[in-house]
């Protein structure tokens, strides 16, 4: 087997290097350094795999998602982001290009398979196990059992009251069932984003017909989506991923100016009145920043630049083509809603 080649450690090793880093210089602004077991666990990782990401004498290759997620919560420098990209997705195909398993093999179990001990010698055949003095084994007549003992009252008496307690307990999830059916039907008409509507759909993290739900404490896209369009609506706030304090009041502002209910959370009216159509004749930057971020995000490759270009029309067309949307190459609002509810599972700090 071969290991990786020395191009692949030194992209393990500078990812490593920097994320150390941005963990080292997070103490600005007032604010502690986050504990490796506290930053684990709002990674969702166990801190011993954070270690390994941290420590460049003995690096372990952090996963992309693992390294902007980082990059969000150590608030570390923009312009360090499209270098740790290059440097994570160089250490992932450093990996990707090690020995492959032998067909047919078995695939390994858990993240540190691949390093586990040698198998045990194989023993032979194991004995059978011996048979019971109540089976009778003739020349004649194959191997048989006497009959089972007969169940005893009690026990029969208990295996009933515990099926008629599974029956009630199943009478009463069905309850609940209809009750939860009839809270969905209620969210669904309502439509909009003041309660008590988003106080059952936040439970879910969407909101009525389809929209996600997002509020302050959220990172990554849904973050980034809300301060794309509200720069397209030209509110100052930067898209760093963070839905903090600043993107809160931008979103209450943009809703006071449309005649929205002002509690920052973005649910489908501040989503309908947030979106930006975008077509060959109407396509401002920061919105069209927001569609090909979403695009790329959702797995069509798209690059992102700001510009509405032939290229960014195609990936367009190609994302509604696959969600089985009219092919008209137009972020329209259904569009939109498509490429938000693409986007995976949500983080929340």
């Amino acid at each position: 087997m071969t290991g990786p080649t020395a191009p692949d450690r030194d992209a393990v090793r500078a990812l490593a290097e920097l994320l150390r880093t941005w963990w080292e210089l997070s103490a600005r602004e007032g604010r502690p350094k986050p504990t490796q077991q506290s930053l684990a666990g709002r990674l969702g990782i166990d801190q011993t795999t954070l270690s390994r990401y941290l420590n460049p004498r003995h690096p372990s290759t952090a996963p992309l998602r693992t390294v902007e997620l980082l990059h969000t919560v150590l608030r570390a420098p923009a312009a360090d982001l499209p270098r740790a990209r290059v440097l994570a997705e160089a250490a992932a195909a450093g990996a990707a290009r090690k020995s492959p398993r032998p067909s047919g093999a078995a695939p390994a179990e858990g993240p540190d398979a691949t390093a586990a001990s040698p198998q045990a010698p194989y023993a032979g055949p194991q004995s059978p196990a011996p048979v019971s003095a109540s089976f009778h084994l003739t020349a004649s007549s194959p191997l048989t059992a006497p009959p089972p003992a007969p169940v005893p009252a009690a026990r029969v008496t208990r295996r009933t009251a515990a099926a008629r307690a599974a029956l009630a307990f199943l009478g009463v999830l069905t309850l609940g069932g209809g009750i939860g059916l009839g809270w969905g039907a209620l969210a669904h008409r309502a439509g909009q984003d003041g309660p008590p509507v988003a106080a059952v759909a936040a439970s879910a993290g969407s909101t009525a017909a389809g929209w996600p739900l997002a509020r302050k404490g959220d990172l990554l896209w849904k973050a980034r989506a809300v301060q794309y369009l509200l720069r397209a609506h030209g509110h100052a706030v930067e898209a760093d991923g963070d839905f903090g304090v600043r993107t809160a009041a931008a979103v209450k502002k943009f809703q006071a100016a449309h005649g929205l209910l002002a509690d920052g959370k973005v649910g489908a009216r501040t989503w309908s009145h947030l979106i930006i159509r975008i077509d060959s004749q109407h396509a401002p930057q920061q919105a069209v920043v927001a569609l090909q971020y979403l695009l790329d995000n959702s797995g069509t490759a798209t690059d992102i630049t700001g510009i509405f270009t032939p290229s960014t029309t195609r990936s367009l067309e190609t994302f509604q083509r696959d969600r089985a949307l009219p092919v008209t190459g137009v972020a329209d609002r259904d569009t939109w809603r498509a490429l938000l509810t693409s986007q995976g599972p949500g983080i929340h700090r």
